[in-house]
């Protein structure tokens, strides 16, 4: 007996600290959660006026005020309208690049943006401030080009894919490209952090799967298999979930998360836009 109770207060001492230790964690990650979903590049990085793209700047403020940022790339002869919304790591001087080619594939006006907290744009970033900022971006678009927003394309990757089906939910859309896209938020942050109660305590959320389901437009989505950051069978179960025949799913067999979609991905998704009159 006089051995058992050193040893009751050991263990009682070392799960408390343990406990104690373990909340701390938890209070730590629920601060740096807005850091850890939008590890926002600013905009002292990059190069913001390469020589060889032509674009437009584009200016505009979201619903509560804060400024954003685009590049408009136009088109000779558009036969349809892009707004492409980037993943959480990159801001537009990074990706400039490629907006050439979705506009010469696509034939298609197209403008690319910072969400609040990027690149040129103000703001903290936060979910649905971030989804107002892409409903900002479409309606200047549409004052641009004359397109109503429900007949744009939205081209969303990874949690920007999240942001596209949020928009579609609200004004509808021409189409929804979703690459490389989470069914939730919480389930990579989950895989990510497994010890940790994400479902429960994560402010940013992107529930697309349910989203989606108020949404009855065309839907184009691809995924690679070899995915570390959101796992093929999420983009899989988004797709799954959409209430449209108009949908298509492209497998990517040894993709991750961050390569380059191959040329004939876009010629595909010309295409497929062409059939349902996007």
């Amino acid at each position: 007996m006089p051995i058992r109770m050193p040893r009751r207060r050991f263990w009682a001492g070392l799960a408390r600290r343990l406990a104690l230790y373990y909340l701390l964690i938890l209070l730590t990650m629920t601060f740096i959660e807005r850091w850890l979903v939008y590890p926002a590049p600013g905009a002292h990085e990059g190069d913001w006026a390469p020589p060889h793209l032509e674009f437009e700047d584009a200016h505009f403020a979201s619903a509560d005020g804060t400024p954003l940022h685009g590049w408009f790339f136009a088109h000779p002869s558009p036969h349809r309208t892009v707004l492409y919304l980037h993943g959480n790591g990159v801001h537009v001087a990074d990706i400039g690049d490629l907006m050439p080619v979705i506009a010469n594939h696509l034939q298609a006006d197209v403008l690319v943006f910072d969400y609040r907290g990027y690149g040129k744009s103000g703001g903290k970033p936060i979910e649905p401030r971030v989804i107002e900022d892409g409903l900002a971006a479409s309606a200047w678009l549409a004052d641009r080009t004359g397109s109503p927003v429900g007949r744009q394309v939205l081209i969303g990757r990874s949690i920007g894919a999240g942001v596209a089906v949020a928009m579609a939910e609200r004004q509808g859309a021409g189409a929804v490209v979703a690459q490389c896209a989470f069914a939730r938020l919480t389930d990579p942050a989950a895989d990510a952090f497994p010890w940790l109660p994400v479902r429960l305590l994560m402010r940013n959320r992107y529930p697309s799967v349910d989203r989606i389901q108020n949404y009855p437009g065309p839907l184009f989505s691809c995924h690679g298999t070899e995915d570390r950051v959101v796992a093929f069978e999420q983009g899989r179960q988004l797709f799954e979930a959409a209430p449209t025949d108009q949908k298509r799913f492209l497998t990517f067999e040894g993709m991750g998360h961050n390569e380059p979609l191959p040329r004939a991905y876009w010629q595909e998704l010309a295409a497929f836009l062409d059939e349902v009159g996007a």
